[in-house]
């Protein structure tokens, strides 16, 4: 049955069949002529789709909604919906992606555009392509010149603590010797830490998930010393966030006599320290929460520099 229109209080309604299937919607206007267009370019979809196939019809904003429904993250997601909108999916190619990347971030670097354009762009079509919509898109990335980023150590870590205040201290030997992410170990509770089994629940927020993370004898000190309520909705660390601990953070430098490091710096040592003890990539990975093994061999697997350790193929 052809598409209708109708009136629902001052809205104009469209209804009809196609092949089948029942459909009825809002055309969201008052106006007559607006309306029966609107329902005639529905209809015409709805033809196109029942007989080319739904790739043919699926919109970058809907094949998005079916990405969130799945429980997907919504990082850096907003942009992209309001700049390809209600694109058709078989209109958008690996190159119109690169260049989505370059007008949504002229002045940005490689990393940046990778990282807020082209891998969720990939994954929100990649998600519909998995649930037979359309083909899936593999997109180039823009070359990243990687900088091998300095660790901390763990004798950084202890003068570190030796000149900061027990909030902040313990903070950053929480980093160091449970991987956590700042925003990981800033949403942590004094629920989610259990002194007796000397573990803590971390919930990671770039993947998605939670993990248990062993909480070594030196850190229950640590966050023993911490002054606080210990309700257990209240935050183990005092910060609201990581731009309210920055300042602090950084004073301690010129106190401690120490090179100035990161947050991240310590979720870095982390994993360089552990593949320093012979602990393979795939454990690493494991109990600092990368989803890739890969991921930390080649990004904290820094060399040695010690030409004697050939020594040890005979020791």
């Amino acid at each position: 049955m052809p598409f209708t229109i109708y009136l629902r209080g001052k809205i104009w309604h469209y209804q009809g069949t196609i092949a089948g299937r029942r459909l009825r919607g809002s055309t969201r206007t008052s106006d007559k002529e607006r309306a029966q267009r609107i329902a005639a370019e529905k209809e015409a979809r709805e033809w196109k789709g029942e007989l080319d196939g739904p790739g043919s019809i699926l919109t970058f904003s809907q094949a998005t909604t079916l990405y969130l429904d799945a429980q997907k993250s919504d990082r850096f997601l907003l942009r992209l919906v309001s700049y390809w909108k209600d694109t058709p999916i078989r209109s958008i190619k690996a190159g119109s992606v690169r260049q989505a990347a370059i007008v949504l971030f002229p002045n940005a670097t490689a990393a940046t555009r990778n990282r807020h354009v082209i891998v969720p762009t990939q994954a929100i079509i990649n998600h519909a392509a998995d649930m037979d919509l359309c083909p899936h898109l593999k997109v180039r990335r823009f070359p990243v010149e990687r900088k091998e980023k300095e660790p901390v150590t763990w004798e950084w870590v202890q003068k570190f603590m030796a000149h900061s205040n027990p909030h902040l201290g313990a903070l950053c030997c929480f980093m160091f010797l449970t991987g956590a992410r700042i925003s990981e170990a800033l949403s942590v509770h004094w629920e989610d830490v259990d002194f007796s089994e000397g573990k803590v629940l971390i919930r990671q927020t770039k993947v998605g998930s939670e993990r248990k993370a062993h909480l070594p004898a030196v850190l229950v000190a640590a966050l023993a010393n911490i002054e606080s309520n210990r309700e257990p909705i209240s935050k183990v660390f005092k910060y609201s966030s990581l731009h309210t601990a920055r300042p602090q953070w950084r004073k301690v430098f010129k106190r401690a006599g120490i090179k100035p490091l990161s947050y991240h710096a310590c979720r870095h040592g982390f994993a360089t320290a552990m593949l320093r003890k012979g602990i393979d990539p795939i454990t690493v990975a494991k109990l600092g929460g990368w989803k890739s093994a890969q991921h930390v061999f080649t990004t904290y697997g820094h060399a040695m520099n010690d030409e004697t350790l050939t020594d040890r193929i005979v020791d």
